[in-house]
């Protein structure tokens, strides 16, 4: 109950920010172009919070966390007098109101320059993209993709850590190759272009890591079977398990990696098994009954409360992905940039059928998302912060009527035929987008309760 409580909080913290800094940008330029703001809503329904400004705007923080608006004077909503028509939306240039439309989204885009700017500023531990493992006959491995090898750039877009090539691989879903750029060890210097074949890539983002689907995982350094944790009160401590055994063995087989071992203890949920370990050099035979417990997809698997040892990671492989004040700046703009790329593409992907639609995402996914990136930090959830005002500019670009980019194509078309479109015309668009938005919002909540 508290996590979701937490998730709720995160969540509503981050889509008032994210509404509030989409509203701003409407309501900052519509008073620059002389048009008089009636009221600034976060929020909709009723009004937990409202305020008259000495600009006579009302001000207000509304019961439903779900978006916002800003209530302009517009003779097309409301009865206006003459008097004011000079302060009426409708009645400016074309320019003048494009530019308060558009204003929203791009102060979105805005937004998540200044979050990836500060991420930058304050720094992000990162692991450069050295590949681990790889899979025999692969994607990868038919590709000449081999361990060690650093990867510089994915179909020339460069990659300084693995955020980076994740996303640079998951934006060729649907297409028929992507190309590598990779260095290795010894040869310093120097790279190589490896071609991945991607006709036979199958990868479904909601369960699947697309680098493992390609036959490829990240290095990380060898995990040892020598204990340094055991959990007060867990299966592995009433086992008799210390900090300290080195596990050998498990129902007579020896093991040859930590992995191994968690494979048996998951496969049997309350069941015992022998361990063998050593421990002071000497040989001693434990019986382990692991605990039961839920996987992600709702399987019971075991657990035993135990933690190995882990190496340490080569010295040169960890590193701060951090920035002076300036160079954050250069740095902030094209993560913003790579981001709307992405997102632009995956949208397009999802209209063709690249993408099938379960995987999007509504409320209770962001929300989660919120918690999760809360936890780990301020500057964790300033990403979560910009790549979600990313999301929410593009999507308000999409040129369906009832959001900014559906007002956009109604100026687009207007400047062409030198007249507003016809009233009926746009109340028959506004009637339709949303019925499509209502679809989509009820598919991506549909995927929500699906994956809980």
């Amino acid at each position: 109950m508290t996590g979701i409580i937490w998730n709720f909080a995160s969540f509503v913290i981050a889509l008032g920010i994210l509404v509030a800094v989409h509203e701003f940008g409407h309501f900052w330029v519509a008073r620059r172009c002389g048009v008089k703001v009636e009221k600034f809503s976060i929020g909709f329904g009723k009004a937990l919070w409202k305020k008259q400004g000495k600009d006579g705007t009302e001000y207000s923080i509304s019961m439903i966390p779900l978006g916002g608006y800003v209530k302009m004077v517009d003779s097309r909503v409301d009865d206006v007098p003459p008097e004011q028509y000079d302060v009426a939306f409708d009645k400016k240039p074309l320019l003048q109101r494009t530019a308060i439309v558009a204003a929203g989204p791009v102060f979105n885009f805005l937004f998540a320059i200044f979050a990836y700017w500060a991420v930058f500023l304050i720094g992000v531990p990162a692991v450069k993209p050295v590949v681990g493992e790889v899979t025999p006959y692969s994607i990868a491995a038919n590709a000449g993709l081999e361990p060690g090898m650093e990867l510089k750039a994915v179909s020339g877009v460069n990659t300084v850590d693995w955020e980076s090539v994740n996303m640079g691989i998951i934006s060729h879903i649907g297409d028929e190759e992507l190309t590598l750029t990779v260095s290795t060890e010894n040869g310093i210097g120097l790279t190589e272009i490896k071609t991945l074949d991607l006709t036979e890539w199958n990868f479904n983002p909601e369960t699947q890591s697309a680098l493992k689907t390609l036959g490829f995982s990240p290095y990380t350094p060898d995990i040892l079977m020598t204990l340094v944790n055991v959990s007060e009160g867990g299966a592995g401590e009433r086992a008799g398990l210390v900090v300290g055994d080195t596990v050998v063995a498990a129902d007579g087989v020896t093991l040859d990696n930590w992995q191994e071992l968690v494979r048996v203890i998951q496969a049997n949920p309350e069941n015992s098994i022998e361990l063998l370990v050593m421990r002071n050099e000497r040989s001693v035979s434990i019986t382990l009954t692991p605990g039961i417990r839920q996987d992600s997809q709702g399987q019971s698997i075991g657990f035993a409360g135990i933690a190995p040892e882990v190496s340490e990671w080569p010295e040169n492989y960890r590193f701060d992905l951090q920035y002076g004040v300036i160079d954050s700046i250069g740095k902030s703009i094209e993560k913003t940039g790579q981001v709307i790329s992405l997102t632009a593409t995956m949208l397009k992907k999802l209209v063709v059928g690249d993408v099938g639609l379960n995987n999007l995402s509504g409320p209770i996914s962001i929300a989660k998302g919120a918690g999760t990136t809360a936890d780990y930090g301020l500057v964790y959830f300033l990403g979560f912060l910009a790549l979600i005002s990313i999301n929410l500019g593009i999507i308000n670009l999409v040129p369906l009527p009832m959001l900014d980019g559906g007002h956009l194509l109604f100026f687009a078309v207007e400047a062409v035929i030198r007249r507003p479109v016809p009233e009926k015309v746009q109340e028959t668009g506004y009637r339709i987008g949303g019925a499509i938005i209502l679809s989509v919002m009820a598919i991506a909540i549909f995927n929500d309760f699906s994956r809980l």
